[in-house]
């Protein structure tokens, strides 16, 4: 009775003395987010929602210190038309951003290791090294005056001894075909106006010259801007405007992609916000709506949507004060206190209707509100404000701040329920009620749910059992790709590169003793089922090297004299490749009468039309068959003078990646295909971890994160039934009134799951937040009906307060729905979710409840003493 008589003052008080009460909370709104907009941060890193003292997490900051290289990358993937165009991008678009030193701290190119140039011929098969070799040596006539004079000129200079040879028998074109086709392609786009350099890269190296993919790498650890939501943006801008300026990205023959952690954490909230704007006026208008059909007035409706801006304005000083940046599972705490706080606004004041109805004095309803409905608020607030902050104490820190945040939030709405809406109501004086607040309609509903309460509840117990089968086969997708949008750059490029070792986002890191321990584990691990490869320092020193020298000697030989370095002529004149163009008919066309051969035919054919084309024709041939000539000559000799290799030979800035200075030498496991799947992947990570525990890197991450997040919603949700419970006993006195209202909470979490099973909707990092506010929702819908059925009320769903709940839920399912329209997988499952456990705690409310009060003997109902009317407890009544 003190308690109703404090909760009556403090309405009564704020309604007297409204206006400065409504200063007050200005006051409070404006210093709220003044602050908050000064101190409160987002982080994007999913690696802090987690406790530091967890071992995995240890383990990664360990390997992260250890190897600093590998931390805040932008990985910039650049494919051309040619591979020469791409190599050529890739080494001026490094050049360019390692010169900006505003934006990057390092730039490097993982594939372009003058090492790997050298001695890269040894790191092939040996079958592969002798096709490369043979497909070389068949050039060698092309190679031989190529070497002395790198132009068309010396081009048809060899085809001119080609065709002397021909005309002599010395010769079997076979060989040349590959070279020929390139050739006569080459001068058939220039003739049609589409001129388009050879390759000499795939002319020389066939098969082998795919063996290193499409793609360049370039690697940049940005200068990140932490107060930004996109920290990595201005270095990301920096490589699109740097890219933009290079030739083949003007003329559109080569591609330069942006992925990497920073890109894929900047792209989350640029992909979240994507139609952010349009769902929340379309949102705020349908909210709207179901207000006004809730209050019937939009002088009720302006008073709770002031209300929840204050609390909105508060919790977020609290947030600022208290954790000050948030991450990407807290950051929704905004959903969960505008979800909820909108109940206790809309109960307060769908029942200050029902009771101005009765009572002509605003003042005396507002009273006989707090007096009759402030309870039952702050049991609501104070069960959910529990449920919340038993997530605090867990190891996932993203679900425990978003539980400290929300669970002070629930305290706050009721404050600013109890206080500013009463003020706000009195400043806005909303007419009286000319009839009954409730549903009239739904009067009859009540008279049915009690004839047939037990075949209802028969199925509802039915759907529980099956419910509780259910759970074990409800699944957590641990996945963090599968919560981001496939459409953006970043994660396009990153599925397409799913099984490079620079790029591939479900590899795990093992650190070895030694670089001798390190192969000894490697060719255990590349025995498990699910390994496609092991990398270290060893993977850079090639094996059989005595056979493979020896071939590689043998074809410097026999090329060394075409390859020899010499000062070049100078560029030719139409004229002089004309006249070589003329020459090389001059020999060719007589060996045509004798040869059956095609692919001279349409050489022979090229070279004749090439001869009566104009000038221009003749120097974009010339151009086109020779501009990646000189540097695919260099770098044959550079890779024809291969040396012995040993660990010593591997240069320092290689072995940094692999090797520490105590000696500790890394592993990196790249898993198969199979992987890729939640199942696939955990045992790909147990398979390595059962041989060597301390394994660490991302797929080991993604794995511990699931465990992690599992067993913090068990310990949590346990503690928060408790903590829930134990309040409820507080308020009830009665372990059977603590049961009526946790049991249609459980019944709507198991409809929930069953309803996640079927769809299937796995639970993820996103949508995991939909349990905490399950728990809200359920609790402060529930209390409401039992709290009026204690009171003596029988009729449930024609009442002022289901009138309030169903309001309430479409109002805050209306929230939900514009989540679950959002381009972000993450934000639309979260969405659903939140929908369908909405859904489900409705139909508990409003059809479970009424059934299961209504099976339950009166004898056995609570004995509430009637509440004495509002003016006795608060004083004689006032004027307003």
């Amino acid at each position: 009775m003190d308690f109703q008589r404090l909760l009556v003052g403090l309405v009564d008080f704020c309604r007297r003395h409204a206006v400065p009460v409504i200063v007050g909370a200005l006051f409070l709104a404006a210093l709220s987010g003044i602050y908050a907009a000064g101190h409160l941060g987002i982080s994007t890193d999913t690696d802090k929602m987690f406790a530091e003292s967890l071992p995995w997490r240890q383990r990664a900051l360990a390997f992260n210190a250890e190897f600093p290289q590998f931390s805040d990358l932008l990985a910039v993937v650049i494919d051309a038309r040619e591979p020469e165009e791409a190599d050529a991008t890739a080494a001026g678009l490094a050049s360019a951003l390692a010169r900006d030193h505003a934006h990057f701290r390092a730039v490097t190119r993982p594939d372009a290791s003058p090492y790997l140039q050298k001695e890269g011929l040894l790191f092939l098969e040996p079958k592969q090294l002798e096709k490369l070799l043979e497909r070389t040596i068949d050039a060698q006539p092309f190679l031989g005056q190529l070497g002395k004079d790198p132009s068309a000129r010396g081009l048809f200079g060899a085809l001119a001894l080609l065709g002397t040879a021909l005309q002599q028998g010395q010769v079997d074109l076979t060989p040349y075909h590959n070279a020929m086709a390139g050739f006569s392609q080459t001068i058939t786009s220039a003739l049609d106006g589409r001129p388009q350099p050879l390759s000499w890269t795939r002319l020389l190296g066939g098969e082998a010259a795919k063996l290193a993919g499409p793609y360049k790498f370039v690697l940049a650890q940005p200068i990140l801007d932490n107060h930004a939501l996109k920290p990595g943006g201005a270095a990301t801008a920096a490589i699109q405007t740097a890219a933009a300026k290079l030739p083949f990205v003007h003329s559109g023959d080569a591609r330069v992609r942006i992925t990497g952690n920073v890109a894929l954490a900047d792209e989350e909230f640029a992909s979240v916000a994507e139609g952010a704007v349009t769902g929340l006026f379309g949102s705020f208008i349908l909210i709207s709506l179901w207000l006004f059909l809730a209050v019937k007035s939009w002088r009720l409706i302006v008073p709770i949507l002031a209300t929840l801006g204050l609390g909105l304005m508060l919790t977020l000083l609290f947030a600022a004060a208290a954790v000050g940046t948030l991450n990407l599972v807290s950051v929704g705490f905004g959903i969960l206190f505008v979800g909820i706080a909108v109940d206790f606004a809309i109960q307060f004041c769908v029942r200050y209707r029902e009771f101005r109805h009765e009572f002509t004095d605003p003042g005396a309803a507002l009273r006989e509100t707090g007096q009759r409905v402030g309870g039952q608020i702050l049991v609501a607030a104070a069960a959910t404000s529990a449920g919340f902050l038993a997530f605090v104490p867990t190891d996932f820190r993203g679900v425990a701040e978003l539980g400290l945040i929300a669970g002070i939030g629930m305290l706050i709405a009721f404050g600013c329920t109890m206080t500013v809406l009463p003020a706000l109501i009195t400043l806005f004086r909303p007419h009286g009620e000319p009839a009954e607040v409730g549903f009239a309609w739904a009067a009859p509903l009540d008279e049915g749910v009690r004839r047939h309460r037990h075949p209802m509840l028969a199925g509802f117990i039915g759907l529980a059992v099956l419910g509780v089968a259910l759970v074990p086969h409800l699944s957590f997708d641990a996945n963090p790709l599968h919560t981001k949008n496939p459409n953006t750059e970043a994660m396009r490029t990153l599925q397409d590169l799913i099984d490079s070792p620079v790029t591939n986002p479900f590899t795990i890191n093992i650190l070895t003793a030694n670089a001798s321990d390190a192969a000894t584990l490697a060719q255990r691990l590349k025995k498990l089922p699910l390994v496609s490869s092991v990398l270290s320092i060893n993977s850079f020193v090639p094996t059989d090297q005595k056979q493979k020298l020896a071939q590689i000697q043998d074809a410097a030989m026999l090329l060394g004299p075409a390859l020899t370095s010499r000062t070049p002529p100078p560029p030719p004149t139409a004229a002089q490749i004309r006249k070589a163009a003329e020459n090389a008919l001059q020999q060719i066309t007589p060996a045509l009468a004798n040869s059956t051969d095609p692919q001279l035919a349409v050489l022979t054919r090229d070279v004749r039309r090439l001869v009566a084309a104009p000038d221009k024709v003749l120097v974009a041939v010339d151009q086109a068959l020779t501009r990646f000539l000189p540097s695919q000559l260099d770098q044959l000799r550079t890779a024809l003078s291969a040396e012995p290799v040993t660990m010593q030979s591997i240069p320092a800035s290689l072995a940094r990646d692999w090797v520490l200075p105590d000696g500790q030498a890394r592993i990196q496991v790249l898993p198969k295909p199979a992987a890729r799947t939640s199942r696939g992947l955990a045992q790909f990570v147990d398979e390595v971890t059962a041989i060597t525990p301390s394994a660490g890197g991302a797929a080991v991450t993604i794995e511990a994160t699931s465990a992690t997040i599992v067993g913090s919603f068990r310990s949590a949700a346990i503690a928060a039934v408790v903590a829930i419970g134990a309040i409820l006993f507080v308020a009830l006195r009665r372990f059977l009134d603590v049961g009526l209202v946790l049991a249609p909470l459980l019944l709507s979490s198991l409809m929930t799951v069953i309803i996640m099973v079927a769809a299937p909707l796995p639970l993820n990092y996103a949508n995991i937040i939909a349990l905490p506010l399950l728990l809200g929702v359920g609790v402060s819908f529930n209390i409401y009906f039992v709290m009026n059925w204690r009171a003596g009320r029988t009729a449930m769903l024609g009442s002022a307060t289901a009138r309030a709940i169903l309001f309430s839920a479409l109002t805050t399912g209306t929230a939900f729905g514009s989540l679950a329209l959002s381009a972000h997988p993450g934000t639309a499952s979260m969405g659903r979710l939140l929908l369908i456990s909405l859904g489900c705690t409705l139909i508990a409310s409003l059809v479970f409840i009424p059934a299961l009060l209504a099976s339950v003997p009166r004898s056995t109902r609570g004995r509430v003493a009637p509440a004495p009317p509002a003016s006795t407890l608060a004083g004689r009544d006032r004027s307003d």
